[in-house]
């Protein structure tokens, strides 16, 4: 089985940056969404982006992001992907793309098999897809609350495109998760923070080794 390739989302600071690329991280994500914990200006992303290593991609998470926001974020951060995490259609997934010229990466949450229909909607225009847990409906945030959904709904599939597991995975499940869904890359955001947008070295280093193990 190959390496899982390993996300470290909503960092806010230049020592977690290099935690997560110094452990092997092959994504660190910056999250601009106001309602977050782990929001970020762009002068702070910029200076993120900016310290990161050659070879590790940085990628922008956006919620429902009008044309004028991204205009502003691309100039702004130097980035490799955009992360669209909202409810945007796969038509304006295809416009995004096409517009910028980044790579797209579509988070889409699963909380039944009645959700699975949607996977393949947006595997025919975006690059990578995020397979998430659908947040309850009560909820603030459209990620990063640290649940999961149950993995056997999509163990054994395969998709045209790449695609990345999330949703509650920490140090203690995360090879378990992998090796049930067949996933190949994971992200995790909560599960490496002792406080909400609060990341710990010592979490993130633990969680890329145990995915690695």
């Amino acid at each position: 089985m190959p390496e899982l390739s390993v996300k470290i989302c909503g960092l806010s600071r230049p020592e977690h940056v290099a935690a997560a690329a110094e452990a092997g991280a092959n994504y660190v994500g910056f999250v601009f969404f106001e309602k977050s914990p782990r929001n970020v200006s762009f002068d702070t992303a910029r200076n993120l982006a900016l310290a990161t290593p050659p070879g590790v991609a940085k990628v922008a998470l956006v919620v429902n992001a009008d044309d004028a926001f991204l205009d502003a974020l691309t100039e702004a951060v130097p980035l490799d992907m955009l992360q669209l995490h909202g409810a945007e259609s796969p038509e304006r997934v295809a416009e995004v793309k096409a517009r910028y010229g980044l790579p797209v990466m579509k988070a889409v949450g699963i909380a039944s098999a009645d959700d699975l229909p949607k996977l393949d909607a947006y595997m025919q225009v975006a690059d990578q897809i995020l397979v998430d847990a659908k947040p309850p409906r009560d909820a603030d945030l459209p990620g990063g609350n640290g649940l999961s959904f149950d993995w056997r709904l999509i163990a054994g599939r395969r998709w045209p495109v790449p695609w990345m597991l999330a949703g509650g995975l920490d140090a203690g499940n995360v090879a378990r998760a992998a090796a049930l869904t067949g996933a190949t890359q994971v992200d995790i955001s909560s599960g490496v923070e002792t406080a909400p947008g609060e990341k710990n070295a010592d979490l993130i280093s633990g969680f890329i080794t145990a995915a690695r193990t």
